[in-house]
């Protein structure tokens, strides 16, 4: 692992970074999980930059981002759990991280770092959503303590399933 690791708060001017690393995870981990063409129009930088610029400006969640040397590795999102079932949770939204570096530490890294915030924040219970077909992830997922739920979804035309965590 690189010796120049930085977690902090993610700030506005920050989104066009932030899109091109979700870009780069969606694209590497989804393909063939996400129909083509659905995965396809997830994938257009400038549309996902204006989402982070809103939810940066407007405060919509907590991102951070993690720092090797002065590049943008990975970023996470978390903030109130969205659907109704779970008022008292928190929700990890997203966590992503450029290819080139999976399976380095990194993502632990940002996990434990979001995990640390979350409980800081008084959250006991945090969820989040996963595609049921991304192994990959779900074994992250689970060496980090989450727990498969009976809760599934479908989005973006593929099956999500629930984790949780207790804090």
């Amino acid at each position: 692992m690189e010796e120049n690791v930085v977690i902090c708060h993610a700030v506005p001017g920050d989104e066009a970074m932030l899109a091109e690393i979700q870009a780069e995870s969606w694209e590497a981990a989804f393909t063939g999980i996400l129909p083509d063409e659905k995965l396809k129009s997830h994938l257009d930088k400038q549309h996902i930059a204006q989402m982070y610029q809103r939810v940066l400006n407007e405060h919509l969640a907590n991102a951070s981002v993690l720092m090797l040397g002065q590049k943008m590795h990975c970023m996470a999102l978390w903030g109130a759990y969205r659907g109704e079932n779970h008022p008292d949770w928190a929700e990890l939204i997203c966590i992503h991280s450029r290819k080139g570096n999976w399976g380095r530490g990194y993502g632990s890294m940002m996990m434990e770092h979001i995990l640390q915030e979350i409980k800081s924040a008084g959250f006991k219970q945090v969820g989040l959503w996963v595609f049921e077909q991304n192994i990959r992830a779900r074994r992250f997922y689970e060496k980090h303590g989450f727990i498969l739920t009976q809760e599934r979804k479908n989005s973006f035309g593929a099956d999500e399933v629930l984790y949780l965590k207790s804090l």
